[in-house]
């Protein structure tokens, strides 16, 4: 989730008061303020506002859970053991 300190540092790299980032998205000054101070947490729309007023954008990285990813490699190499195996003979070496 988007920090108020992250908030407040877009803003100001942007040259914009509160007031003008509020009006825009539609919220009171006093509500993006107390988004910045960490005070509220803005709902994932308003924040998502918030930046698009700002001129940036969000993106996520989709990312499993770290137990989801252990599982699905144990499946992987269960499934590679499962494989035949059929020794080949080395290529000689050339000449």
């Amino acid at each position: 989730m988007l920090t108020g300190d992250t908030l407040a540092t877009l803003r100001r790299r942007t040259g914009r008061t509160q007031a003008e980032v509020a009006a825009c998205v539609g919220i009171p000054a006093t509500v993006l303020s107390a988004y910045e101070r960490g005070r509220r947490q803005p709902s994932m729309a308003i924040a998502s506002r918030i930046v698009d007023a700002l001129g940036y954008a969000i993106k996520f990285d989709y990312v499993l859970d770290p137990a989801e990813q252990a599982r699905r490699l144990v499946d992987v190499l269960v499934l590679a053991e499962a494989l035949p195996y059929r020794a080949r003979p080395l290529a000689s070496a050339r000449r």
